[in-house]
């Protein structure tokens, strides 16, 4: 088809020619300019007479501004909105890092905590890329969540949250490390040593108020952390291929374990008198959900019995019976410390440490024994 002939405008360098209008019946203008540029003639076209509503003013306006190297060509403003559409689809946000992220969280016994802080408290940061984030940001959301009244190990959480998240961006390639030097994730000290223990009368209490529950299977969670010190997560993970009854041992697997490492812990006969008594499902996990999988969360059947048995209000209702379990031990005078250690399945010695005033009062108990000797030997 040959090129339609080129018609002249009143303005220097200005033509057009006649072509079919898109989509319509008829026909239209489609403008072009002629300029010099670095001693090349160069022709560009700049719109069409209806669909752009294109004049040969406007054309010539057009023209200048391209002279003078004040405007883009109209294929360099296409290429350059396609870099900056693929740059955007590149552009890793928070937000799109979060998607990626919560995918991975299906199967992690911090999955709803996770989900909660997102909502919660990422809405600034949602629309940035990492390297974007500084630390003046990171400290006005420590106020924000101060003004809220979050204690200092929530403030934590959250900060912990958003450098899981970006350090889960880095390791799938997916952002770059941000720069240290603007970036910089300062955690509040926490005083992490608070312990909860219960005395006779509380345990007495606590054991007939867990006998009175309708659900002895979800009651016998309960009796198994409290004989056992095991953390929430491995005991909703726990299944029946963990427990070796014939050897003694329990094992906890690392994906539900906070240092995602397996460990064996041994089996008392407490703890296998416990899971002797629980029905069997036929579920592969010991604590099912009612789906049969993996069981989410234990927390209303906890607090129901906590408040039945009377216990005080800031005892906290499963992990307390980690920490009612230690106590129990270290007190007892028959447990050193480093066999505590590795019965809660603790990191680190200074994790153990502060069950160290209860040891050292059994010893003190032990040392009064000598004073009785003493005492009769002067009979």
């Amino acid at each position: 088809m040959a090129t339609p002939k080129r018609e002249k405008t009143n303005y220097p360098g200005v033509f057009y020619r006649m072509a079919e209008r898109k989509g319509k019946s008829g026909e239209e203008r489609i403008y072009y300019i002629v300029f010099k540029k670095d001693g090349k003639v160069i022709e560009e076209k700049v719109g069409r007479q209806y669909a752009d509503a294109m004049t040969p003013a406007k054309a010539a306006g057009i023209r200048a501004e391209r002279i003078e190297g004040k405007r883009a060509s109209r294929k360099e403003m296409r290429e350059a909105a396609q870099a900056a559409k693929e740059a955007e689809a590149m552009r890793c946000t928070i937000d799109k890092l979060w998607n990626v992220y919560q995918s991975s969280l299906s199967d992690s016994r911090n999955w709803r905590t996770d989900k909660s802080y997102y909502r919660l408290y990422m809405s600034e940061f949602s629309e940035k890329i990492p390297s974007e984030i500084s630390t003046s940001d990171l400290d006005k959301l420590y106020q924000k969540l101060h003004k809220l009244g979050r204690s200092p190990q929530t403030i934590k959480h959250v900060l912990g949250f958003l450098r899981r998240i970006i350090r889960f961006g880095v390791k799938k390639g997916l952002c770059a490390t941000p720069d240290p030097s603007k970036l910089y994730f300062e955690m509040p000290s926490v005083d992490n040593q608070r312990t909860e223990s219960l005395d006779q009368t509380q345990l007495k209490k606590y054991m007939e108020a867990l006998d009175s529950e309708p659900d002895q299977n979800a009651a016998a969670l309960l009796r198994l952390a409290l004989a056992t010190g095991m953390r929430k997560g491995a005991l909703l993970a726990l299944k029946w291929e963990d427990i070796d009854f014939e050897k003694g041992f329990i094992t906890l697997r690392g994906e539900a374990a906070k240092k995602g490492k397996t460990e064996r812990i041994p089996m008392s006969n407490a703890a296998e008198t416990i899971l002797n008594s629980i029905y069997r499902s036929g579920s592969a996990f010991v604590f099912p959900g009612k789906d049969g999988g993996q069981r989410k969360e234990f927390r209303k059947i906890a607090v129901r019995v906590k408040k039945n048995a009377g216990l005080p209000e800031d005892f906290r209702p499963l992990h307390g019976l980690r920490h009612a379990f230690a106590s129990f031990l270290a007190s007892s005078g028959k447990v050193d410390l480093y066999t505590l250690q590795k019965l809660l399945t603790h990191g680190s010695p200074q994790m153990t440490q502060r069950y160290a005033h209860l040891a050292d009062e059994a010893l003190q108990r032990a040392a009064k024994v000598a004073d009785d000797i003493f005492k009769e030997g002067r009979k």
